[in-house]
């Protein structure tokens, strides 16, 4: 298929085709149906045929009108690539940038009955069944998620999070918790941790939270049942940056997580740390 432009002596193709063009996409850009459509467009068209306003001896009226014809007729063949092409063209696109969402301002959560608060992005969505005392994710984003949890007032007694001890024993406290929730049965599970930051803050409420940073990365064989070493090739699952916010009141410790891609993390940082600066821990009223 050729693109054309119209002038006043009539039609002129580009003197690049379209297909031309379309093969300049990188193939990891493609999937293989669409990298497949790519291959089957036509790598040149012949030009429109032209009309001449006078009559010749050499071409009819009749002759040229039918070669003018042809000359629009687009095989079924090319058309069909062309559209399939398009299709996984878009829904290419769409997968690779679903997290690349914008700002769009944050709402506010106030728990009255347990006592925190926290601010959150608008357009996230609240869970419920999940396994935390409330549970919000990005509605684009599946592994982007925040959640609360908060210990039980009858076998929790703190008085303060340095009950804790310092910023760096929480730390390690919240990694082993971390490690031990997504320990794996599956043969072959490999998992690596490390500490990225922790540190003390005392907010506008005059009470002190720990703040806490992780990067936890999953490995695993794609064969990890293969008796050969070199069949049992190990990739990595994903790759993800874990938050948490520690405060006590109540007598209770209340903990915000904050669970998000490391990719991810790049983009939204300033508004992933805007959520863990807005979290309260709240009195409650006798």
């Amino acid at each position: 298929m050729a693109v054309t432009i119209v002038d006043h002596l009539g039609f002129r193709p580009l003197s690049t085709p379209t297909a031309t063009v379309l093969r300049s996409i990188p193939p990891h850009f493609l999937s293989s149906a669409a990298h497949t459509a790519l291959l089957m467009l036509p790598t040149r068209v012949a030009p429109f045929a032209m009309v001449s306003n006078s009559n010749s001896a050499s071409c009819s009226s009749l002759s040229c009108n039918l070669q003018s014809t042809k000359a629009f007729v687009v095989p079924r063949r090319s058309l069909m690539s062309t559209l399939i092409l398009s299709s996984c063209l878009f829904s290419q696109t769409e997968s690779n940038f679903a997290f690349a969402q914008p700002t769009i301002g944050f709402k506010e959560y106030i728990d009255s009955f347990d006592g925190y608060s926290f601010d959150y992005p608008k357009n996230w969505i609240q869970v419920r069944g999940a396994n935390a005392d409330i549970f919000f994710r990005d509605p684009y984003v599946l592994d982007e998620n925040l959640s609360v949890e908060v210990s039980s007032p009858s076998s929790s007694k703190y008085k303060s999070v340095e009950d804790l001890g310092p910023p760096e024993e929480a730390g390690k406290a919240v990694l082993r918790q971390y490690l031990t929730e997504f320990m794996s049965t599956r043969l072959g599970v490999k998992r690596e941790s490390s500490i990225l930051s922790t540190s003390s803050t005392v907010a506008d409420d005059g009470k002190m939270y720990y703040q806490i940073e992780v990067n936890i990365k999953s490995f695993a064989s794609n064969n990890e049942l293969a008796v050969m070493p070199e069949d049992r090739v190990v990739r990595m699952e994903w790759n993800r940056r874990y938050l948490s916010v520690l405060g006590v009141e109540n007598n209770q410790l209340y903990e915000l997580r904050l669970q998000v891609p490391e990719n991810v993390f790049v983009e939204e940082e300033n508004d992933l740390r805007k959520v863990m600066a807005s979290f309260r821990v709240n009195k409650l009223s006798a």
